[in-house]
């Protein structure tokens, strides 16, 4: 049928505010509507990170991040502690969402007893010298722990701070006996920041966020380098939330805040 003349101003003004609401709705609304793509406020509920003691600063700066951009999700203070007793909480039951391991044979006992599957490396960690400010034993290098004057601490073997360091030590032929073992590399730096230590061997990053040690290098860390890998978990209670974390975490800003911190590309 043929419009009049007279209705043709009148449709012309309807076609046009029906674009502009169409558009509006896409502009003051979800700012993602116009491609489809999910917005940060959908995401709800409670997010529970396990990490690796060493990404500590690291990860609460990009938890900080990510909250900020899904204001609907409760991000709960991330779980720190060392990668295989994490691991073996995990596999005992612990309600974690997403877990962030600083080695690769800590993420595998989670993958082994099927709560985890394609885990993605996205930071890689070098060893160094921990030695308190003022270096008292006059450690200069990594034979230096090997002297029987030098009170030496490191983490446990079964722990990825630990299991790193055996193979250094082995690697460079330097036979150490620790006053003690830790469980993480946190403690160790407790100890000689204490000066309870004279030495002991930590990552780099731990350094870098660290009072009253400073850090001597170690021949042969570079060809000792550990992977740290992160995978949403089977049994997550929030799996929307950690996948968007995961993504997060191995995204564009997620590895501009890992490589401030000191973390080496994956």
């Amino acid at each position: 049928m043929r419009h009049s003349s007279s209705l043709r101003p009148l449709l012309a003004v309807l076609t046009v505010a029906a674009s502009v609401a169409v558009g509006g709705c896409a502009a003051d609304g979800d700012p993602d509507a116009a491609t489809g793509a999910p917005s940060g406020s959908e995401l709800s509920g409670e997010l529970t990170v396990y990490a690796a003691a060493s990404l500590g600063g690291a990860f609460d700066e990009i938890a900080a991040r990510f909250a900020e951009r899904h204001p609907g999700l409760e991000v709960r203070p991330i779980v720190y502690d060392g990668s295989t007793s994490l691991s073996t909480q995990i596999v005992a039951g612990a309600p974690a969402d997403v877990f962030a391991a600083a080695d690769e044979a800590a993420m595998d006992v989670v993958v082994d007893a099927g709560l985890a599957s394609a885990p993605t490396v996205f930071a890689t960690n070098t060893l160094v010298i921990a030695v308190p400010s003022g270096n008292p034993a006059g450690v200069t290098a990594l034979e230096d722990l090997a002297r029987p004057a030098t009170t030496v601490v490191l983490c446990a073997p079964e722990v990825p701070c630990g299991a790193a360091s055996r193979r250094l030590l082995d690697r460079q032929n330097v036979d150490v006996s620790p006053v003690s073992v830790e469980q993480n590399v946190t403690a160790v730096l407790t100890k000689v920041a204490a000066a309870e230590a004279d030495a002991g061997l930590v990552y780099a990053t731990d350094i870098a966020r660290a009072r009253g040690i400073r850090a001597v290098a170690a021949e042969g860390a570079d060809q000792v380098v550990s992977r740290y890998p992160i995978a949403t978990l089977a049994d997550a209670g929030n799996p929307a939330a950690a996948a968007a974390f995961e993504d997060f975490v191995t995204g564009p800003e997620g590895r501009r805040v890992l490589a401030d911190a000191g973390f080496g590309a994956p």
